[in-house]
């Protein structure tokens, strides 16, 4: 199995990573609090926002720029502290900048300065780092051919070694923070600003002019406002982009709680969107879709959709998902065998199904099939019922040799309903007619939405899903729901369960009245076989009554129903309440409530990697629990006003401890 993309805290300096030694291209990694340029073909041109590791990092990497440019670099100024001698603020300059003083102009030696203003201001921050204040790129002098001969810096009366020009190409340079380009576009984009000369070609990204300049302008925007904001680009071995891939700071944090069941969405890339476009979909404790990552892909092949999972994998929750949802697609079937073995890869119900008239409107007696085919899928309870209306439909219809059927029959494990049952959904199986999996950006982007306008609508979409997701958490938390019946599951649920969630679960209880029938089939120690009776809707609005198999173990607390709503949606439905009901339990067992829909889920759940092993040497580490804290705070401040004062005031408290702890070290 390939290694997973890596960061600068995984890549020792002076190596690089297998897919470099191999030729296989390289990937160039921003992270938000972490990034890194992987790769030694250029260097970004020096940006306000941009932090280092050290001093000497910092003047590395801007040495390493002017050799590339065709300037060399000195120490204008340096700044240090009265009392521990330690440099915290520097300027770097061309050396160009400046005149020589009157003393000196009868020197033999040529002039060679011009007062060039090309420098970079720079200061030691709180988080440690070198940060780039203030940056002038213009030069008012000839630039000369790259500059390869090592330059030497001046400390305070002592010489300090800079990287020679073999080390500096020999190492990676860490790079941290954001990234900037001027209001107008401009800036070095390096390998990433060149245009993709060949629209057609599969090993990049199909790009239109200017395309990549705006992707480099959202990023570097999202980093500097989007703290937590992480990207990964992968260049093929011309240096062009072939894959991309992101995540926001809010998606990150929704990536600790929800990635137990996810939906790869790649219709736009599958339907041939201008946007090759892939999305990482979960669902959230009030049965909302929650974006938890996107993708840019150049082509439908395995090789992309690894690169895009590990990218994913690299800067997510760190936990494999138990289950993932995808179209019948067999190169993402084999990408996801290599990258999450230990997930259940399941096909879309409502994927499968939405292709009916496609696939089978030709077809002489195209509704009388479809209406077998929704019975079969929708209707069958046991294998072996799937089984008898598959092969009567086939054989009735003589439909035998269609091979979109003969495939779905080969694959029927993978996505009919029936062979699902063991498989946890969390509500994202659309196991049911009329349950469907939309896309996350659906009323969002069209086929010619051009790439530029869907950055914009990128960040609409999300602000509005933030939004619902806000609401509805006040809304759970002020607003007590109407109880319908006197049902004990009822009055439990509605305190611990989201709105929505409830809602939801209220229906079953409800629907406990329209199951008549509660009777003991098969008796074996403590566990036994109750058979209940339903009154259902069938054609034409006729009451049908179906039977529902129900497994109950007395010692265990275990209840199981035929119909496997529990791991479908992820709450007991109407047959298991009337078993447990039959048999005097009052309380629905913890086993069956899922943490997952509580209303203060975000605030109870902690993470494994929390605080109490953090590694004292992990910046990052330190940015993701910090972050995941204040998110938390956050949340909960948004609900009522005195809420919001109280989480205001807290974090003020805490910026000024910070401050205090700052001030005792110098």
């Amino acid at each position: 199995m390939e290694e997973a993309p890596l960061s600068s805290e995984q890549v020792p300096d002076g190596e690089c990573s297998e897919s470099q030694k191999e030729g296989e291209g390289e990937t160039v990694v921003f992270d938000g609090q972490n990034g890194v340029i992987e790769g030694k073909k250029e260097f970004v041109a020096p940006a306000v926002g941009m932090e280092f590791e050290s001093y000497d990092d910092a003047y590395n990497y801007y040495n390493c720029y002017a050799k590339e440019v065709g300037f060399r670099v000195r120490v204008k100024n340096s700044w240090f502290k009265r009392n521990s001698r330690e440099k915290y603020g520097a300027v770097l300059c061309c050396s160009s900048q400046g005149f020589k003083r009157i003393k000196d102009v009868n020197r033999l030696r040529k002039e060679t300065r011009t007062g060039c203003p090309a420098m970079i201001r720079m200061r030691l921050v709180d988080s440690k780092r070198w940060r780039v204040l203030e940056v002038t790129l213009e030069h008012n002098h000839t630039l000369g051919a790259k500059v390869y001969r090592s330059i030497k810096k001046m400390g305070t009366g002592t010489k300090k070694k800079s990287l020679s020009s073999s080390d500096a190409d020999g190492r990676t340079i860490k790079l941290y923070r954001a990234l900037v380009i001027d209001a107008g576009g401009n800036g070095n984009l390096n390998a990433i600003e060149r245009e993709v000369r060949n629209s057609n070609c599969p090993n990049q990204l199909n790009l239109k002019k200017g395309d990549s300049q705006a992707i480099y302008n959202y990023f570097c925007r999202m980093q500097l406002t989007n703290p937590n904001f992480f990207y990964l680009m992968d260049l093929n071995d011309e240096g062009h982009l072939r894959n991309v891939f992101w995540i926001d700071g809010r998606s990150r944090a929704s990536c600790v709680y929800f990635t137990d069941v996810i939906y790869i969405d790649n219709t736009y890339l599958l339907s041939r969107f201008e946007i090759p476009l892939v999305a990482f979909v979960g669902i959230n404790h009030h049965g909302q879709s929650v974006l938890l990552g996107c993708g840019l892909l150049a082509g439908e092949t395995t090789e992309s959709y690894k690169w895009l999972f590990k990218a994913w994998l690299s800067c997510a929750s760190g936990r494999c998902p138990q289950t993932i949802i995808t179209d019948r697609c067999k190169v993402l079937q084999s990408a996801i065998v290599e990258v999450f073995p230990k997930a259940r890869h399941r096909f879309g119900v409502s994927h499968v199904m939405k292709k009916v008239p496609e696939k089978l409107g030709g077809l002489r007696n195209y509704d009388a099939i479809r209406k077998a085919l929704f019975k079969a899928v929708y209707e069958s309870l046991k294998v072996i019922e799937f089984e008898a209306a598959w092969g009567f439909m086939v054989q009735r219809f003589g439909v035998v040799d269609h091979e979109w059927l003969r495939s779905l029959y080969e694959d029927r494990a993978q996505w009919a309903p029936v062979y699902l049952k063991d498989t946890y959904f969390a509500g994202m199986c659309a196991a049911q007619p009329g349950d469907t999996l939309n896309p996350f950006f659906d009323r969002y982007v069209h086929k010619q939405t051009p790439l530029k306008e869907f950055l914009d609508k990128y960040e609409l979409a999300l602000q509005k899903k933030h939004k619902e997701e806000n609401l509805a958490d006040i809304e759970s938390r002020s607003v007590s729901p109407t109880l319908k019946t006197r049902c004990s599951f009822e009055l439990q649920l509605s305190r611990i369960y989201t709105r929505e969630i409830f809602k939801k679960f209220q229906l079953e209880v409800e629907e406990m009245y329209s199951c008549f029938s509660t009777t003991q089939l098969h008796v074996d120690g403590p566990i036994v076989i109750f058979l209940v009776k339903e009154r259902v809707l069938g054609e034409g609005n006729r009451r049908e009554i179906r039977d529902f198999e129900v497994l109950y173990n007395r010692t265990a607390g275990e209840v199981r129903c035929i119909c496997s709503c529990f791991n479908f949606y992820g709450y007991l439905c109407r047959h298991a309440l009337c078993v447990l009901n039959f048999n005097g339990v009052e309380e629905i067992p913890s086993k069956y409530i899922l943490s997952r829909w509580k209303k203060d889920y975000k605030r109870l759940y902690i993470p494994d990697h929390v605080c109490n092993n953090v590694d004292a040497t992990d910046r990052v580490q330190w940015f993701n629990q910090l972050y995941r804290s204040a998110l938390q705070v956050v949340e909960e401040g948004v609900i009522y006003l005195d809420h919001y004062k109280a989480a205001l005031q807290t974090f003020e408290e805490s910026l000024n401890r910070v401050h205090d702890v700052e001030e005792k070290q110098e």
